[in-house]
């Protein structure tokens, strides 16, 4: 029995459709453990972000938080957003451009005890940078405060 052109068709179309589905789910498994959620302070003082999941926080680092500690690795400080403040532990060299009262984006786990633990510190390069994320959340808070008013 010869199959029709049409059936052809419509097999190579089914054959075509699970070739890429296959594609999709191959990637989603590869991104599962490295896709890194951005989240901020008052994000994650609002119960966002699982605890031991890879995720970036970012927001400002508070003034006067910034703790080294004696084994002159490890630096604690507080990340802020206006609304929420997370702290912070990074075992590492800071980046020359981290300081208090700048913007930072850090890369890393959420404690248990809800200290968010760093891997990797990216500091803002200009003191006008603001995370994306960020300053879209600070315009809509700025726009909610002119409605209430």
């Amino acid at each position: 029995m010869i199959a029709r052109p049409k059936h052809q068709r419509l097999v190579l179309v089914l054959l075509a459709a699970i070739a890429v589905l296959g594609a999709v789910l191959l990637a989603m498994w590869g991104l599962k453990d490295r896709a890194a959620y951005f989240y901020t302070p008052a994000d994650i003082v609002a119960g966002k972000g699982s605890d031991g999941k890879a995720m970036r926080l970012g927001g400002m680092v508070e003034r006067g938080s910034v703790r080294r500690q004696s084994d002159g690795v490890t630096t604690r400080f507080i990340v802020e957003d206006g609304e929420g403040r997370v702290p912070v532990t990074y075992r590492g060299i800071l980046p020359d451009l981290f300081r208090e009262g700048s913007g930072v984006v850090a890369e890393g786990k959420l404690g248990s005890d809800r200290t968010f633990v760093a891997d990797n510190i990216l500091a803002k390069h200009d003191e006008r940078y603001m995370p994306p994320e960020l300053g879209n959340q600070a315009a809509e808070h700025k726009a909610g405060q002119t409605l209430k008013r």
